[in-house]
């Protein structure tokens, strides 16, 4: 998959809503296209922190980060989390709960359903955009919701998020426009910023697994001991540790015992080749370090 393509289609899009969104916030005055503004600026500012995620997690391995920098991806998709969802959540809650309790007027009704109705295509081509990523890769949305890979996980929610608020925003300024109930404006804008924050807190709680270091599933951790324990060589495996250190990029640490005729020379070529079958078989194990035991 090119996370690069998604993240970047999603900002250049979302660029699009914002400016949209906020025309017709300020025309007509309602909290609930308002609501959809700071949805899309908050997702702007969201997938550019992914975006610089992404570029700094390539930097190489050095002397401060032996392991690399993968991680990086992990923590800017938790600040992107926060200020995707959090944020703009709490912004559309306060404003919404001020419109329904003190509703002021609002107008060109039309407007904001035509740019609401925008948004929800908008948001249709982004998940469009990533199926199709997925068909490219040849991976599944499946793959994807089970993967590490919380960034392009927070960008598929956003997008389920925003259709789901644009047919609540929708659905609410039509009985503005029906019924002239303006706090109605302002329950849709606070109903959207719940959406909002309880999406955040799913995605956030998730996020601090692999910020504290997750390890390999444990369906992959099971396939990796078969790998080592087929070689004749080995005796036991003592332990296996794991840790995720980015979506693509995993260190895995092993104590081995090996059996007790082995020359020092044969342990070693033993090492190389097993270290060689686990690359091959989870190409994701960029750091194998492994201990040897008589």
């Amino acid at each position: 998959m090119r996370p690069q393509v998604i993240i970047v289609a999603t900002l250049l899009l979302n660029a699009a809503l914002f400016l949209a969104n906020l025309a017709v916030a300020l025309l007509s005055g309602s909290r609930t296209v308002l609501a959809q503004a700071i949805y899309t600026v908050t997702d702007l500012v969201g997938s550019a922190l992914l975006l610089w995620g992404l570029h700094v997690s390539r930097r190489p391995a050095d002397y401060l980060y032996p392991f690399g920098r993968g991680k990086e991806r992990f923590f800017w998709a938790f600040v992107s989390i926060l200020i995707t969802f959090t944020t703009a959540g709490i912004i559309a809650l306060v404003t919404g709960f001020e419109q329904a309790i003190s509703p002021a007027p609002i107008h060109h009704i039309g407007d904001g359903l035509i740019v609401i109705a925008a948004s929800l295509a908008v948001s249709i081509g982004g998940i469009l955009i990533t199926l199709r990523e997925l068909r490219v890769s040849r991976s599944t949305l499946q793959a994807l919701l089970e993967s590490a890979n919380q960034g392009l996980k927070s960008i598929f929610y956003q997008d389920l998020v925003t259709i789901a608020g644009c047919i609540v925003a929708f659905g609410g300024l039509l009985v503005v426009f029906r019924t002239s109930l303006f706090w109605v404006d302002g329950l849709t804008a606070a109903i959207e910023g719940f959406l909002l924050v309880g999406t955040g807190f799913l995605l956030t709680a998730e996020s601090r697994e692999y910020l504290i270091g997750r390890a390999l599933a444990p369906d992959v951790a099971r396939a990796l001991l078969g790998v080592v324990e087929r070689d004749p060589r080995v005796g036991r495996v003592r332990s296996l540790q794991s840790m995720l250190l980015g979506p693509d990029d995993a260190l895995l640490a092993l104590r081995i015992n090996f059996h007790d005729d082995l020359k020092t020379d044969q342990i070693e070529t033993a090492i190389d080749e097993i270290t060689f079958s686990l690359k091959h078989s989870y190409p994701v194990l960029r750091h194998i370090i492994i201990e040897p035991e008589s």
